[in-house]
């Protein structure tokens, strides 16, 4: 049997075959030659800055004997972190992921190396390189599933923040697996990690579940900014304690409207727009979040009583948001929303506003928009689109964007969208022309295909 590879027997082989003598390759390679001469020999381990130094100097591509090293030098198991954590930083940055699975695998074996696995999938988080980050979070958290620990917390976390993405399927899963590890995270984290609980669960629409963790993150937040001058030692969250009391109140305005109680979102509106009991001399960073939130509190009253079916404030409203560009698209969702509902015409708003109908990433009221809600939103909004120009029988425009809508449905796999757009198509299929009706087919085959791949995801097609 032949003996297993080694880095070592290719790199004499390569001197062997070039002609070279190892201060000649010492010299290629930027290596001591006597540091050289103890590698070769079996004295001293290959360090990264080493390997990449002979990759290089071997004509090879960046990364090429990675997998080798992790043989050689990993998989005994007697590696110590000074290989081991160098390796992972290297992988992460070429984009080896298989490779920095196996060596999770490997050293997640030996509960030493943890802290120091979780510390460098903190680095690589920072650093925004979150698939390889993920990897190792799940490698912690899998070594420490039985442990009531805040790490293991910390680890769901990033992976919930990780995992989100367009697929509302997947983000309900993710979301409901680490709902469960809140309570263990740090204080200051366990409001940011409400907050992005809420949001998600807003894309999804479950608005009991909105209310019930913005009445949470309102709670937390209010102990923590009345406790906050004995605990300044401790971790602060991302934004101001301010913001989480203001923004409790926002999500739970969102969650009355959204069901209904119109009366009850203006007066949570009223709460995050009051900010008397804040403590002056207020820094800057809370002055900038009090101005947003009274400017949310003015778009939002507007857009409250327009869904409470007060249709008599849109000039105002329109006059209010067209020199507020972030405003421009929820208030035209709203409009076409209230216009479908109470069956009034607002063609001339969607002309003026008709380079807004179209997707930009709807850039957010504060730093990057949640994409879980501006995609749902987006996709929503074309359906009402759709919805408004059919009723009124403007069959290129309305078929138009039903197609858009029920695109969009499938991308983000929103089974209800889905349902709604395949039945209007339905319930118009005589209007359309074939070169419709083929867009149309095309895009019912991609359903069929995600069925295939995917148990449960069902549309029933006539």
């Amino acid at each position: 049997m032949e003996p297993a590879p080694t880095i070592l027997a290719e790199m004499e082989e390569y001197i062997r075959r070039e002609g070279l003598s190892i201060s000649q390759f010492a010299e290629r390679s930027g290596i001591h030659s006597g540091t050289l001469s103890n590698m070769l020999h079996g004295r001293r381990p290959i360090a990264m800055q080493q390997l990449d130094r002979v990759t290089r100097a071997m004509g090879l591509a960046e990364g090429y004997y990675y997998d080798l090293y992790i043989d050689n030098y990993i998989v005994d198991g007697s590696s110590d972190w000074r290989r081991v954590g160098p390796l992972l930083q290297r992988c992460a940055e070429l984009g080896k992921l298989d490779s920095i699975r196996r060596v999770v695998r490997i050293v997640t074996d030996n509960l030493s190396y943890l802290p120091a696995l979780f510390d460098r999938a903190e680095e690589l988080y920072a650093k925004g390189r979150s698939e390889a980050a993920a990897l190792l979070y799940e490698g912690v958290a899998e070594s420490e599933k039985y442990q009531h620990s805040e790490r293991l917390a910390l680890c769901q976390y990033r992976l919930f923040r990780i995992g989100l993405c367009e697929d509302q399927d997947e983000n309900l899963r993710l979301a409901n697996q680490f709902e469960s590890y809140v309570e263990r995270l740090d204080e200051a984290d366990q409001l940011d990690a409400l907050k992005h609980l809420a949001d998600v669960f807003a894309s999804l629409h479950n608005w009991s579940k909105v209310d019930e963790l913005g009445d949470r993150l309102g709670r937390k937040s209010d102990a923590q900014y009345k406790y906050r001058k004995k605990n300044k030692t401790q971790k602060q969250p991302d934004r101001p304690l301010i913001y989480y009391k203001l923004y409790a109140y926002l999500l739970r305005a969102a969650a009355c409207d959204e069901t209904g109680d119109h009366s009850r979102a203006l007066h949570f509106v009223s709460l995050y727009s009051d900010t008397s009991w804040v403590e002056l001399p207020a820094s800057k960073e809370e002055e900038r979040v009090m101005e947003q939130f009274k400017e949310w509190a003015t778009a939002n009253s507007y857009l409250y009583r327009l869904t409470a079916g007060d249709i008599e404030i849109i000039p105002e409203y329109i006059n209010y948001v067209e020199s507020r560009e972030n405003e421009i698209f929820p208030a035209l969702f709203k409009i076409i929303q209230a216009a479908n509902r109470y069956k009034f015409n607002v063609d001339d708003i969607l002309i003026k506003f008709n380079t807004h109908l179209y997707y930009k990433g709807q850039s957010s009221r504060s730093r990057k928009a949640n994409q879980q809600l501006v995609s749902d939103r987006y996709t929503q909004f074309l359906i009402e689109l759709a919805v408004y120009y059919l009723t009124k029988k403007k069959w290129d425009n309305g078929l138009f964007y039903l197609l858009e809508s029920l695109e969009s449905s499938i991308k983000i796999r929103s089974d209800s969208y889905i349902v709604k757009c395949v039945g209007l198509f339905e319930k118009y299929r005589s209007v359309a022309g074939q070169q419709q009706r083929n867009a149309y087919a095309n895009l019912i085959g991609e359903v069929q295909r995600i069925n295939e791949e995917k148990d449960g995801y069902m549309v029933i097609l006539s």
